[in-house]
């Protein structure tokens, strides 16, 4: 399947900067004209993949985060990618209420959430080189 659109955008691991994915993805998406719910979906499971990165990827450091989606006629590709510390162990990070930062008062509810609301959820991480989360939502036509 041939992609229609693409887009790439980079931004500093700032808390500020999760509204301004979460829009950025969204807008992206509505060119192929999905339903309110989708969009909806798209900014939800963008803003858990962007705190993700920012708050566990990088912590008090700062780095780059990486946004990208890829749009098919049906269907769109969204990857949130950062350069930061890593997960030890994927599976144990999954886990619904698990978090690595108590001490902000996370729920350990962002995987989760990510896939309750997109149709695919794909992560790679390597631990001290970052990690790379690749969701796909189906785009149907009012």
């Amino acid at each position: 399947m041939q992609p229609i659109n693409k887009m790439r955008t980079e931004f500093l691991s700032k808390s500020a900067n999760e509204s301004f994915a979460r829009v950025v993805a969204a807008s992206f998406a509505a060119q192929a004209d999905p339903s309110i719910e989708v969009l909806a979906d798209i900014r939800t499971a963008v803003s858990e993949a962007v705190t993700n990165a920012i708050i566990h990827g990088y912590g008090e450091e700062e780095g780059m985060v990486v946004l990208s989606c890829v749009l098919y006629p049906d269907l769109i590709e969204i990857t949130v990618e950062d350069f930061g510390k890593g997960i030890e162990d994927v599976e144990k990070a999954k886990t619904p209420l698990f978090t690595t930062r108590p001490d902000l008062e996370r729920s350990g509810m962002g995987f989760t959430v990510m896939e309750t609301f997109m149709d695919s959820l794909e992560i790679e991480s390597r631990v001290g080189q970052g990690t790379r989360i690749r969701m796909t939502k189906e785009l149907k036509s009012r």
